[in-house]
C-alpha cells in the first residue's frame, strides 16, 4: 500500500491550498484517513482525520479554515486549506488505516508528507 501525498508549496498569509492523498495498492477497505503535520523543531500534530463513513475531526487550530473531505471510490482525501497563516508553515503527512489481506485487520500507513509554506 503506498499514500502519495500531493499540492503543497508557497503561498502568502491569507492564500489557500489544496492538498491531496491518494491511497494506492492492495487495498481491500480504508477505515479511517487523515492530515497530519509538523513544523521543525515541534511534534507532529493532527490537523483533521476522516472516518469511511464521513466522521470528522479537527484539530483546534484550523477549524473554520481547513476542509478535510475523502472521495472513497478513489481511495483519495482532500485538505482545502484557506486563510493560511505563517503558523501553518509545516510537512503535511497524511495516513490511512488500510486491510489489504483477507482475515486481517487494519494497519496503518503513511505518505511521505508535502511541504506547505506560508511567507510574504
Amino acid at each position: 500500500v503506498q499514500l502519495q501525498a500531493s499540492g503543497g508549496g508557497l503561498v502568502q498569509p491569507g492564500g489557500s491550498l489544496r492538498l491531496s492523498c491518494a491511497a494506492s495498492g492492495s487495498i481491500i477497505s480504508i477505515n479511517v484517513m487523515g492530515w497530519y503535520r509538523q513544523a521543525p523543531g515541534k511534534q507532529r500534530e493532527l490537523v483533521a482525520i476522516i472516518s469511511s463513513g464521513g466522521s470528522l475531526n479537527y484539530a483546534d487550530s484550523v477549524k473554520g479554515r481547513f476542509t478535510i473531505s475523502r472521495d472513497n471510490a478513489k481511495n483519495t482525501i482532500y485538505l482545502q486549506m484557506n486563510s493560511l497563516k505563517p503558523e501553518d508553515t509545516a510537512l503535511y503527512s497524511c495516513n490511512a488505516d488500510v486491510r489489504s489481506q483477507p482475515g486481517t485487520w487494519y494497519r496503518t500507513y503513511w505518505g511521505q508528507g508535502t511541504q506547505v509554506t506560508v511567507s510574504s
